[in-house]
């Protein structure tokens, strides 16, 4: 075999090799023995937001975060010259982002003592379905304590408010102030248990083609009629967005709970502002409770405010029930949320941020999969006179 077929079956090797690692739906890299990025795949240019020309001129520690795990496995490898796994890794970073929770598979290469393969598998998704698997657990705990509350406890506060009644004709001035706080407060806690018996409520849905457009429409006409009056609201609708397929009443609920809960967080800011997004993101697709397939979730909802954001140590367990950052809240409003959009096979997730948070909610599409017709107030225009552009539909926040 002569030098130059020698290098021309090399060169068709790695150029194989190349096509090969760019068709891996995960970030790969190979470092060097300076851990210089000597290689880096498609998906990983999108993960580092670099070319793979721009990576290659920079050590790998310029890309993650200082002192991360990642570096301490690489010399790892190279002294032990044998695979490693590691699992949630966190590389969030200004530069790569948050929520960047990954698996990673280091491996030693074979020929090059020194070089160093890093394979990164993004956890994030996976870690957004098994919150879901909890919420929907949580949320069936609660069923149980609902059905018992309202057999156990409703009854008897039905005897202490009409004593209290009672008690409230017949007692002097000073007397009848405080039968009226056992009255108020009995009629509180029948309150709570008829918020609770909502969750035990299994009855199958009637579900049809609904165009989320008009929901939102209807929720910012409540909104703005009464708690959310002075914030301003943007909306940046996809006009080609198929119809979902799902309960409009038990939609009108869950966005308006959101709506809600963002006013309340924006409170009294002169600047508050609550943006409502529709677009399509074709490729997600999970396995999703009670169905054998994977289903397709490409329709993406958001309720998005300018508030002080959401504690960090409360984000993973925000829609458990009983957790709430409000005073007086009942932590019911945000796992009945989760309830809803489970039962009909989407999924529901916050990111916080100071002064930006976002509720995304992802459904299926109808099954005619018939695009729904914008109304004439959901082209991208903000209540309070300004515009702002529609999205198009697959573009990033």
């Amino acid at each position: 075999m002569t030098d130059k077929l020698a290098d021309e079956i090399a060169s068709a090797d790695a150029e194989t090799a190349g096509m090969v690692l760019n068709a891996i739906q995960h970030p790969v890299i190979m470092v060097d023995g300076d851990s210089v990025v000597c290689f880096a795949n498609w998906e990983a240019e999108s993960f580092f937001a670099a070319s793979a020309a721009h990576l290659g001129r920079h050590k790998l520690d310029t890309f993650i975060p200082f002192g991360s795990p990642l570096l301490q496995l690489i010399e790892q490898v190279r002294d032990r010259r044998a695979a490693v796994n590691e699992y949630r890794v966190d590389l969030s970073s200004p530069r790569l982002g948050n929520d960047k929770l990954v698996d990673l598979y280091v491996a030693p290469v074979a020929g090059l003592p020194d070089n160093v393969v890093v394979v990164f598998q993004e956890r994030s998704m996976a870690d957004k379905i098994d919150r879901q698997l909890t919420h929907r657990a949580a949320a069936r705990s609660v069923t149980g304590l609902a059905s018992m509350l309202a057999h156990e406890i409703k009854n008897p506060l039905s005897g202490i408010r009409g004593a209290a009644q009672l008690l409230e004709m017949s007692v002097g001035d000073e007397d009848r102030a405080l039968a009226r706080l056992i009255r108020d407060e009995t009629d509180r806690i029948v309150s709570l248990v008829d918020r609770m018996e909502i969750f035990s409520d299994e009855r199958p849905v009637d579900r049809v083609p609904v165009n989320i457009h008009s929901v939102l429409d209807h929720v910012k006409a409540v909104a703005k009629a009464g708690f959310a009056r002075r914030i301003r609201f943007v909306e940046l609708y996809d006009p080609s967005l198929p119809s979902v397929y799902a309960n409009r009443d038990q939609l009108v609920q869950v966005f308006l709970n959101l709506v809600k809960n963002a006013a309340e967080a924006i409170g009294d800011d002169p600047n508050g502002e609550i943006v409502l997004t529709t677009a399509y993101r074709p490729g997600i697709k999970l396995s999703v409770a009670g169905t054998r397939e994977k289903v397709s979730l490409p329709l993406e909802f958001c309720v998005q405010d300018n508030g002080p954001g959401v504690p960090a140590d409360l984000i993973q367990h925000l829609f458990d029930p009983f957790i709430t950052t409000k005073t007086n809240g009942t932590g019911l409003g945000l796992a009945l949320v989760a309830k809803i959009v489970g039962g009909h096979g989407g999924i529901v997730e916050c990111d916080s941020q100071s002064r930006k948070t976002t509720f995304r909610i992802l459904m299926p599409v109808s099954p005619d999969g018939r695009p729904i017709k914008p109304l004439p107030s959901s082209k991208g225009k903000a209540s309070g006179g300004k515009a702002s552009a529609s999205k198009a539909s697959g573009q990033k926040d």
